[in-house]
């Protein structure tokens, strides 16, 4: 048995306007400095004044939300009582507002205690959580994840419960209208892991294929012309569609290796989620290889890729995301993302030790071992293709 969870999704162009129809008298609204900034938290608010919800504006949201972080809007929200909490930006905004939600409502579990064990949260007795991303990637609008780092230690903690999914997802493509090109490309490559892993994971089911695979599709399709021109919004709806899409087909039935990988240098050298990720993932697709041929095959046809009789889908499709990969400007090697070959070396045992506590390498096909996992960053480093 397993569950299938999606929160009320609300998309298109003028999305936004749904603010309007909630009910409540306050507002929590948990955003980054730079979201405040490009003016989308006044337009947030103009909504909600529409509907008399008075809102507050919490913005000290970082890159890689801590848990001192999420600690200090708590406590700000504790003195304000909101009946809704709003998150508007990208995942890191999207992620510290699920983990406040949490907390506000139930003081008794720490953040870092969420698992997938725990049952009856009783969430939505205080408030409804309300996620807008202005970035299409991480998909955290429509996840019931979370993912905070332990400035402690330099890990990530990757925090999964089905019920911390938001309640409503605001899916407006003109929110996402000011990303830059950088972003565009990381957050698409986002999009394009969560749903290849989430199409190929061991707990891949029936419900999350369609979600997954058509989100492929619209990233082969649309990414390099949202890359290219940010006003291009016929390209910004279906990249903002299939970051949701992905979002709610990986988190039904997981990520794997690449984001294993992705989370651990990350966490050492905060090299962005996507970017991160996107780097790992057809060095995945290699490493696991044949467990998954003919699925990697079902990708490549859904992509209209030719596969050769001699040649196995796997090395086709790895081909074709690095050809995309390279064509917006993204690494494809460690060593690409600036990373000296010192540092490297230095931090090898942290970045296997992260990627071997992973909760996401779990559900992968094909399972390494240490020295496995080393071998597999090595390559990744140089830029080798993997062959073991």
């Amino acid at each position: 048995m397993w569950y299938f969870v999606v929160p009320n999704v609300v998309f298109g162009q003028d999305a936004l306007s749904h603010l309007a129809e909630l009910r409540g008298k306050s507002a929590f609204i948990v955003t980054d400095k730079n979201i405040v900034s490009l003016g989308y938290v006044d337009k947030v608010k103009e909504q909600l004044s529409q509907a008399g919800i008075q809102a507050t504006i919490f913005d000290e949201v970082e890159p890689d939300p801590s848990l001192q972080t999420v600690q200090k809007g708590v406590a700000l929200m504790n003195q304000y009582g909101p009946d809704l909490v709003i998150g508007v930006g990208g995942g890191s905004v999207m992620d510290a507002a699920k983990a406040m939600r949490v907390q506000y409502e139930r003081p008794d579990i720490k953040p870092e205690e969420i698992n997938p064990f725990i049952s009856g949260l009783g969430l939505g007795a205080k408030c409804q959580l309300v996620c807008i991303p202005t970035t299409s990637g991480t998909g955290a609008e429509a996840t019931f994840a979370i993912v905070l780092t332990d400035i402690r230690d330099q890990r990530k903690l990757s925090l999964i419960n089905r019920e911390v999914v938001p309640d409503i997802a605001v899916v407006d493509p003109e929110m996402a209208r000011a990303m830059p090109p950088q972003i565009t490309a990381d957050t698409g490559m986002d999009v394009l892991a969560h749903a290849v892993e989430g199409y190929t994971c061991t707990w891949k089911n029936d419900f999350t294929d369609g979600l997954c695979i058509k989100a492929i599709q619209l990233v082969f399709q649309y990414l390099q012309r949202a890359v290219k021109d940010g006003n291009d919004m016929e390209a910004r709806e279906r990249m903002h569609n299939a970051a949701c899409m992905a979002g709610i087909g990986f988190t039904n039935s997981l990520t794997a290796m690449a984001h294993a990988a992705g989370h651990s240098l990350g966490a050492v050298f905060h090299t962005p989620h996507g970017r991160a990720v996107g780097l790992f993932l057809p060095y995945t697709i290699e490493y696991i290889g044949e467990v998954r041929e003919e699925l990697w095959a079902e990708i490549a046809y859904a992509v209209k890729l030719e596969v050769p009789k001699k040649k196995r889908a796997a090395t086709v499709l790895t081909g074709a995301i690095r050809e995309l990969a390279s064509n917006i400007n993204q690494p494809l090697s460690i060593k690409e993302t600036g990373i000296s070959l010192d540092s490297f070396n230095k931090a090898i045992e942290k970045l296997v030790d992260n990627i071997m506590a992973d909760g996401s390498l779990i559900v992968s096909a094909r399972i390494p071992d240490v020295a496995e996992t080393e071998k597999f960053l090595s390559f990744a480093y140089e830029g080798k293709n993997i062959d073991f």
